[in-house]
C-alpha cells in the first residue's frame, strides 16, 4: 500500500476509534461545542454547550419519555454505554460514569452528522422493518380528552362519528385507559361495552384501525393478582419480612404506586409472564378484532424501589422489557422507552400541556428523539394530552389548538384528541381539518421516508444543524426538516402573525408557490390558517 493511501486509512480508523473507558469519563468541551443527551424530553433544553450546568442520572429515571445512554456533539464527538450512564454538564467539562459496564466514547468525523451515522450503525442499528404504514399516512385519533375514564362503547362510536361527519380522514382511532375490566383483567368491562366486537367491526368498516391501552400493573387483591403471584409472575418485595398476611401465595409480589393507585406488576423478565401478557394481548386481536395496542406506563422509576425479578435487572432494563412487547403488534404506541432506537416502536412525546410553554418544547423534543435514534414519532396529542388542562372549558385556546396541529402536520405522525369540532370556531376547525388533510396529502412521502430510515437509520424528521450541519444551526428550535428537501417552520408563539426563517444554500419553493433564494434568514407572514413550509429545488 502507498504511504499516502495508508495515512488515509489510519486517519479514518482513528476518527471513527472507540475509547473504552473504565467507569468514569471526563471530557473537556470545546469553544462552539454543543452537546445532546439522550432524553426526549429535555430536548428543549439543548443543546448544552460550555456554559452549561447540568446534571442527570438515567439510571432508574427517563424522565417520563423515551431515553439512550449516549451524548452525541457538534464536533463529531459521542459517548455510549450498555448500561444507565450519569453525566454532568460543569466549568466547560462533561463527567460521565456509570454504575456498571464500560463507557464507550470517540469520534467520528467532525460534525452531528457524522457522529450520528456512525453511532446510529454500531450502537442501534435499523432493523428494516416500520411499524403500520397507516401511522404515517393518516392522522391518528386518541379518545382520551374527549372520555378520559369513561371509555364506553356508545361515546367511542359517537367520537367515531363525528370524526367522519366533520370530514377527518379516517385513521388510527385508539381506546384510552378504563375500557378493560381491571388492571391486568384484559377484557371488555361488560357494563361499559355491550358488544365489543360489533363496536370494532362497525370503526373498521368506517376505515379505522383500533388500538386499545395496556399497562404491565396488575390490580392488587384481584383474582387475576392471586394467580399470577402464586406462578411467580410478578415482581417480588425486596423485604422478605412483609407485614402482610399472604394466604393464598409465598410470593410476596411487589406493591408500585404509579399514577392509577398501587398494584402489582408483571416480570417481564420472565419468559412465561411474557408468554402470558402476550396471550392476553392476542386473545383481543383474535376475539374482538383489536388491530394493536398502546403501551403506557413502564416507565424506569417505577423499578427502583429493590424489586426483584426473575432475571436480576437494572429498573431501564424492565423498560425495555416492556417496549420489546411491542415488536410483536405493528399498531403500536410507548411513550417511555430505553435503548429500542432502530425498532419499529412508535415513540410519542410525553403529555403536554395546553399551554404555549409546552407548545414551544414539541419540535425541540422531537428533534431530541431523531437524534437518540427514535425515528418513529409522534409529538403528543394536538393541543396537549395532559388532561386537566381541558377540564375548564373557558381556558381552552383555539389558536393554541390550531398552531399545535400545524406543528405536528408534517412530522412523522400527527394524533387528535381533543375534538376540534367541540372546542374550535368553524373557521378554526377547518384549519385543523386542512392540516390533517395536507399530512394525508404527504402522507406517501413521509412512508417513504420511514422506510428509507428502516434501511439507513436516517431520521425521518431532523433538526437543521443535522441535515445541515456546519452552518451554524445548532440554537435553531422552531423550524426542522422532513427528510433533506422539506424545511418547516411552525408558529409557536401566541399572537404570532409574522416570523423569521432560516434557509439554508439552494432554491427553495414556498408553500404559497414562490421561489426563494437560500442561504439567508428571511421575513415571512404567518397569518393563522398558514402553516410555512418550503421545498428544495
Amino acid at each position: 500500500m502507498k504511504a499516502g493511501k495508508l495515512i488515509l486509512v489510519l486517519t479514518l480508523l482513528l476518527s471513527i476509534s472507540d475509547l473504552k473507558g473504565s467507569d468514569k469519563v471526563v471530557i473537556s468541551i470545546e469553544k462552539g461545542e454543543y452537546w445532546w443527551s439522550g432524553l426526549s424530553s429535555k430536548g428543549y433544553e439543548m443543546p448544552y454547550s460550555i456554559d452549561t450546568n447540568v446534571k442527570f442520572d438515567l439510571w432508574g429515571d427517563n424522565n417520563g419519555n423515551q431515553a439512550q445512554p449516549l451524548l452525541i456533539s457538534s464536533k463529531g464527538r459521542y459517548v455510549w454505554s450498555e448500561e444507565p450512564i450519569s453525566f454532568e454538564f460543569n466549568n466547560g467539562q462533561i463527567t460521565v460514569s456509570t454504575r456498571n459496564g464500560e463507557i464507550i466514547h470517540g469520534k467520528s468525523g467532525n460534525n452531528l452528522n457524522s457522529a450520528y451515522k456512525y453511532i446510529s450503525e454500531k450502537f442501534f442499528p435499523s432493523n428494516g422493518i416500520i411499524p403500520a404504514e397507516l401511522f404515517f399516512t393518516h392522522p391518528q385519533y386518541n379518545t382520551w380528552i374527549e372520555l378520559m375514564y369513561d371509555q364506553n362503547e356508545n361515546d367511542i362510536l359517537k367520537y367515531a362519528n363525528a370524526i367522519i361527519d366533520n370530514g377527518f380522514p379516517p385513521g388510527v382511532i385508539m381506546i384510552d385507559d378504563n375500557w378493560q375490566i381491571d388492571y391486568g383483567n384484559w377484557d371488555f368491562s361488560p357494563s361499559k361495552f355491550k358488544d365489543p366486537k360489533g363496536l370494532i367491526k362497525k370503526l373498521h368498516d368506517k376505515g379505522f384501525k383500533v388500538m386499545v391501552w395496556v399497562c404491565p400493573f396488575i390490580s392488587a387483591d384481584s383474582e387475576i393478582f392471586r394467580k399470577l403471584a402464586k406462578e411467580g409472575l410478578l415482581l417480588l418485595d425486596k423485604d422478605k419480612e412483609q407485614n402482610i398476611l399472604w394466604a393464598n401465595t409465598q410470593n410476596k409480589a411487589a406493591i408500585i404506586r404509579w399514577w392509577n393507585g398501587a398494584s402489582a406488576c408483571l416480570d417481564l423478565s420472565n419468559p412465561k409472564a411474557k408468554e402470558w401478557f402476550k396471550s392476553k394481548l392476542d386473545y383481543l386481536v383474535d376475539t374482538y378484532g383489536v388491530d394493536g395496542f398502546k403501551f403506557d406506563a413502564g416507565d424506569a422509576d417505577f423499578y427502583t424501589k429493590g424489586v426483584v425479578s426473575f432475571n436480576e435487572s437494572n429498573p431501564n432494563e424492565h423498560t425495555m422489557y416492556f417496549a420489546e412487547m411491542g415488536l410483536y403488534y405493528p399498531l403500536n404506541e410507548y411513550r417511555a422507552s430505553w435503548k429500542m432506537a432502530g425498532l419499529p416502536l412508535v415513540q410519542r412525546l410525553r403529555d403536554k400541556g395546553h399551554n404555549w410553554e409546552d407548545l414551544k418544547k414539541l419540535i425541540p423534543d422531537q428533534m431530541s428523539q431523531s437524534i437518540m435514534g427514535y425515528n418513529y414519532t409522534c409529538p403528543d396529542m394536538i393541543g396537549g394530552g395532559e388532561y386537566q388542562s381541558f377540564l375548564n372549558s373557558s381556558t381552552i385556546d383555539e389558536e393554541l389548538i390550531v398552531r399545535s396541529a400545524q406543528v405536528h402536520t408534517l412530522m412523522p405522525m400527527m394524533q387528535f384528541s381533543v375534538g376540534p369540532w367541540r372546542v374550535l370556531s368553524k373557521e378554526n376547525m377547518k384549519i385543523c381539518l386542512d392540516m390533517a388533510n395536507l399530512h394525508t396529502k404527504m402522507g406517501e412521502s413521509i412512508l417513504q421516508l420511514a422506510k428509507e430510515s428502516s434501511k439507513t437509520g436516517e431520521p425521518i424528521v431532523k433538526p437543521m444543524a443535522l441535515a445541515f450541519p456546519d452552518n451554524g444551526y445548532e440554537l435553531i428550535k422552531d423550524q426542522f426538516m422532513l427528510g433533506n428537501d422539506i424545511l418547516v417552520a411552525p408558529v409557536v408563539e401566541k399572537g404570532v402573525r409574522s416570523r423569521k426563517v432560516v434557509l439554508p444554500e439552494g432554491k427553495w419553493k414556498s408553500d404559497e408557490g414562490f421561489i426563494v433564494k437560500g442561504g439567508k434568514t428571511i421575513d415571512i407572514n404567518v397569518p393563522l390558517e398558514r402553516l410555512p413550509y418550503f421545498v428544495k429545488q
